[in-house]
């Protein structure tokens, strides 16, 4: 909508936000109508008008099969455009149209903001399927025709309430029709379904809607005064009440048709298995965090034990073992404190690299130097610890076997992720600018423990490969290439 109408016509930015805000709100109409909704505005030169936005009925058959966004029309075409534009009223003259052998009753409604039409609502509905209206469809047409009013007035939609289509209720859900002083006229059966799982006995017709729902929601002192009146419909509000048995939703949509409130609406929705589903995910996110802190508490302690053992090796070998044993720990409690600290099972790995790169650096004989270019991007759990510990052992065996006491140099990690939407791919390349391989090593063949660990996880964990070969200048360039499975965003 945004490019239609820059490049089209001579609204600015501010008009713009009104379109968007009516846009927001314009379900509610086209659902309490039965009826398509395409919002024309005239062009820059007033030549012609530009659809910029269209909606379709959750309640009714369409009229429209295609879409109309973005379609230019002649200004004469259609008369009732013209009309409700230059008049700034609504127009319902004019006999049906007929769209592939269906009757259509079109309406226009002028789109007023600050006492200016900015553009015209058509309304279209489809007749093909009208009979005897019910009690609930001559209260929806009603309402319709009082929203329709309000826009034409510009008093609908409300300044600064934009609401969210997926969150709000909507009529279908539930629809409660109030007069002047907040007393029910009507109440559509998901309605009264919604105030029976809060714990209404009786009927809701006669009653008022305020005192009613004060009543039925637990005692909150001076909040339920603010509730009475919110209830009642006195302002375009939102909220949520919840009593012993269920959760229900309300918005409240003042009606001011002629400018004076001569009732309002009311939608509600039963959010109560909603709302527990919530619960229940929070405790569960809450729980499977705390168990990440408790690993992570675990594996340091365990981290803590090795070394003290160390500390105490009268063996060089022995203390060596156990000081890789403490960097092989600390690697995983590094992955589980991460993921302690989301709410799903996926890290960023670009900071997991960043802290396993300084705790390896720890152990250079020399003074060599660690950084990551390129990104790991945010990974699942089940790749990042197997790829933390392929990482460590990795940097871990460059820094010991390619530097010496007093050397200087550089060891650089440098992931690159690709592949296709549906079968990722992660690169990863290690390279150091040290001794390089000794004559005749093959990284396949090796005994290294340490190597043993990269090829048991990279091909088993990660169902990757792995490779040591010289880097091109001089080092040693390690090369892990694994799935990832669909890209996730």
């Amino acid at each position: 909508m945004n490019d239609l109408v820059r490049q089209h016509t001579a609204l600015g930015d501010s008009d713009l936000e009104w379109l968007h805000l009516l846009v927001s709100e314009w379900q509610l109409l086209s659902d309490l109508s039965f009826a398509d909704l395409v919002l024309w505005v005239p062009t820059l030169d007033g030549t012609r008008y530009v659809s910029v936005a269209q909606m379709r009925p959750n309640t009714g058959p369409t009229s429209y099969q295609d879409d109309m966004v973005g379609h230019l029309v002649p200004r004469g075409r259609r008369p009732m455009l013209d009309a409700a534009l230059d008049e700034g009223r609504i127009v319902r003259e004019g006999d049906p149209e007929w769209r592939e052998e269906v009757p259509v009753r079109v309406e226009s409604i002028p789109v007023r903001r600050e006492g200016r039409v900015l553009g015209v609502i058509a309304r279209n509905t489809n007749l093909l399927t009208v009979r005897t209206p019910s009690r609930l469809e001559l209260t929806y047409l009603q309402s319709a025709s009082d929203l329709a009013q309000m826009i034409a007035a510009g008093s609908f939609p409300f300044p600064g309430q934009q609401v969210d289509m997926d969150a709000s209720p909507r009529a279908g859900d539930g629809l409660i029709r109030l007069d002047a002083e907040g007393v029910v006229q009507y109440a559509s059966p998901n309605a009264l379904s919604a105030y029976h799982r809060l714990g209404l006995a009786a009927d809701l017709v006669g009653h008022h809607l305020g005192e009613v729902t004060a009543e039925l929601a637990p005692s909150r002192g001076a909040v339920d005064e603010a509730l009475v009146k919110l209830a009642s419909g006195w302002a375009p509000r939102e909220t949520e009440i919840e009593g012993t048995d269920g959760v229900i939703q309300l918005r409240a949509i003042p009606l001011k048709p002629k400018g004076i409130r001569i009732g309002s609406l009311v939608l509600c929705r039963d959010v109560t298995e909603l709302r527990r589903r919530e619960r229940e995910l929070i405790t569960k996110d809450a729980t499977i965090r705390e168990i990440h802190h408790r690993v992570k508490n675990n594996l340091q302690t365990v981290a803590a034990l090795l070394r003290l053992q160390a500390r105490r090796m009268d063996s060089d070998r022995g203390r060596e073992a156990l000081e890789e044993a403490v960097r092989r720990v600390g690697s995983i409690a590094i992955v589980h404190e991460t993921l302690s600290q989301n709410l799903d099972e996926r890290v960023d790995f670009d900071e997991i690299a960043d802290r396993v790169l300084t705790m390896v650096a720890e152990i250079s004989p020399g003074r060599v130097a660690g950084r990551r270019t390129g990104r790991f991007g945010v990974l699942d759990a089940e790749v990042a610890t197997p790829l933390a510990m392929v990482l460590t052992e990795v940097l871990q065996n460059a820094l010991e076997h390619g530097f010496g006491p007093g050397d200087t140099g550089a060891v650089e990690v440098r992931p690159v992720r690709g592949g296709t939407p549906t079968e990722g791919r992660l690169t990863v390349t290690v390279q150091d600018d040290g001794r390089g391989l000794p004559e005749g090593f093959d990284a396949q063949r090796s005994g290294n423990l340490g190597l043993q660990i990269v090829r048991t996880l990279v091909e088993g964990e990660l169902g990757g490969t792995f490779d040591m070969l010289p880097a091109p200048e001089r080092g040693t360039q390690v090369v892990l290439d694994m799935p990832l499975g669909a890209e996730k965003h």
